[in-house]
């Protein structure tokens, strides 16, 4: 329906409405001591330890469960496009630990007196479009009166619990590749303030990550995540971290889509990135590398790509992990 920005009807977009990853984290630090739930079915392979992107459930010698959730307010004006660009982020929790969907629900907050449900619907319809192209079941979930709109997807999948990819089996040596560009999040921004429609940004973010997954599970990759609200730095400095070693980027390697230098040369920053550059200040050494790289490379995604611990074909190789130094990221 025309005549609507949903991009005004929120206070930010996409994961850069994130809660800061400093503040997650203190207020998970004393849950993930609690460990699994006794006599719960399976073995709790990934929980809350390191911050990875899904929970991990091995039934039995050859099915691990994945259980994920993920929503936001609107990234886009157009609701079609909103909608598949949050089922599309949802579902790379699963692909960024080696799974694949099998099933997922909606999750929606309408503001039923602000808003017409026309509009829920085709957010609605863009999610469940998704699912299908990703041969994923759609089938029901929840909506409350909301006074922002905000739409995602609870999923589970599959995975082989020997072949899980996660944030702490990182190790010396690895290459780091990166499958979509950055830039998501100043090109976001500029939209928010402008209503210009930038296609690559959301033909980035409907893009599902199912083939760079398999391909990162048929190199044998074990390590690794997606790139989402915390921005490149935030999610390797999570990774490095959680494994024990430092990761370094060669800055002049990472791509970027077309645009996003001119969009954060014209002030559109999101506040969620700067508070990502923020937090990773004091575990990263810069070296002479320029507040304007620092803040693209910090850059809030929404459903970005992958961030593996190995070479995947067609994917630039962006940095490598070293043995641990002073610094948990070294960017060059």
């Amino acid at each position: 329906m025309a005549g609507y920005r949903l991009t005004q009807y929120a206070h930010g977009g996409g994961c850069a409405c994130k809660i800061p990853p400093g503040e997650l984290e203190s207020m998970v630090a004393g849950l993930a001591a609690a460990g699994p739930a006794p006599g719960a079915p399976g073995e709790l392979l990934v929980g809350l330890g390191d911050g990875d992107d899904a929970a991990v459930v091995r039934l039995d010698a050859a099915t691990g469960i994945v259980a994920t959730t993920d929503f936001f307010t609107p990234v886009v004006d157009d609701a079609y496009d909103w909608g598949r660009i949050a089922a599309t982020n949802a579902l790379s929790d699963v692909y960024a630990m080696g799974g694949r969907p099998l099933v997922a629900v909606n999750l929606l907050g309408w503001p039923r007196d602000v808003l017409p449900t026309e509009l829920a619907t085709e957010v609605l319809r863009g999610g469940m479009d998704v699912a299908r192209a990703a041969a994923c079941h759609l089938a029901g979930g929840h909506s409350v009166d909301d006074p922002e709109p905000k739409y995602g997807l609870a999923v589970t999948g599959l995975v082989d619990p020997d072949r899980v990819i996660r944030n702490d089996a990182g190790r010396a040596g690895l290459p780091l590749s990166l499958t979509k560009p950055l830039g998501i999040g100043v090109l976001n921004a500029r939209h928010k303030q402008t209503g210009e429609v930038f296609e690559p940004a959301v033909a980035a973010m409907t893009a599902l990550n199912a083939d760079a997954a398999t391909a990162a599970v048929a190199a044998g990759v074990r390590c690794g995540t997606d790139v989402t609200g915390f921005g490149l730095l935030g999610h390797l400095r999570k990774l490095a971290r959680a494994s024990g070693v430092t990761a370094v980027v060669d800055s002049a390697a990472v791509p970027y889509l077309s645009g996003a230098r001119d969009a954060l040369r014209s002030g559109y920053v999101s506040g969620g990135t700067r508070r990502n550059l923020a937090w990773v200040e004091p575990d990263t050494d810069f070296g002479a590398v320029p507040e304007e790289e620092r803040l693209l490379l910090a850059d809030a995604q929404t459903s970005g790509g992958l961030l593996l611990a190995g070479e995947i074909p067609g994917a630039p190789v962006v940095g490598e992990l070293v043995p641990r130094g002073e610094y948990a990221v070294v960017v060059r």
